[in-house]
């Protein structure tokens, strides 16, 4: 099985180079996706061209593929669901949830020069980033890109219904899979009220589960991709 990995905000395809040793261990073929604004001219980037470069990703692949979302880019991965409800065998989705369509992708601080750089620790204190050592801390920090914002505030548009038959499996790290299903049933987050299945996967770990967990994180994408999680909900 192919899995297309999508990293969140202010990360590159290098945020899965912990991971992927252990996907390949598993016989399975792990595909980082990097970005537009991952690198030279981050300005000139959109939402649109985000998209599809995750689409071509998952064109590219041979057969279903599996596709991985962390964080923001849990969006994106459900974009690709929504673009493509035929050729994705399942959406993981990565301590985030999938904006609606209408929505603003992630314009969740203030940019700068026409992006939206890393807001240091400070918004992060607390379960995100507690069991993030010094040097973890200083690492990602120091490597973080700014994201574009016409990407940040790039409007999210779905178009297929078909995207709600698509599994959906919630890896719940800094929120206990309670606390989603919680969401989910209270109405927070529609579009996953509206998915057929919708199951859920418990890691102990901070947000950045590649960093901190990255062994534990390839099993359980593993795990997800077999449809070994109870499942949270279904829509009626």
């Amino acid at each position: 099985m192919d899995f297309i990995l999508v990293a969140g905000l202010w990360l590159d395809g290098s945020a899965w180079d912990a991971v992927v040793p252990h996907l390949h261990a598993h016989g399975h073929r792990p595909v980082p996706v990097w970005l537009p604004g991952q690198g030279a001219a981050p300005r000139a980037a959109t939402l649109a061209d985000q998209h599809a470069a995750v689409l071509a990703a998952v064109d590219a692949a041979a057969g279903e593929v599996v596709v991985v979302g962390h964080s923001a880019a849990c969006t994106l991965a459900w974009m690709a669901a929504d673009a493509r409800p035929e050729k994705v065998a399942r959406v993981v989705m990565i301590g985030g949830f999938p904006s609606g369509d209408g929505d603003a992708y992630a314009d969740f601080f203030e940019p700068a020069d026409g992006v939206m750089p890393f807001p240091g620790w400070g918004p992060f204190e607390g379960p995100d980033s507690a069991d993030l050592d010094e040097e973890q801390r200083r690492w990602i920090a120091d490597a973080a890109i700014p994201v574009p914002e016409a990407v940040t505030k790039g409007v999210v548009r779905l178009h297929d219904e078909r995207r709600f038959g698509v599994p959906v499996t919630l890896i719940c790290p800094e929120f206990s899979p309670e606390q989603a299903r919680e969401w989910i049933e209270g109405g927070e987050l529609p579009e996953l009220a509206k998915a057929t299945q919708v199951d859920c996967l418990d890691i102990d770990s901070g947000h950045w589960p590649m960093f901190t967990r990255p062994a534990d994180l390839a099993d359980l994408l593993v795990k997800a991709a077999a449809g070994g999680a109870p499942s949270v909900q279904g829509a009626p």
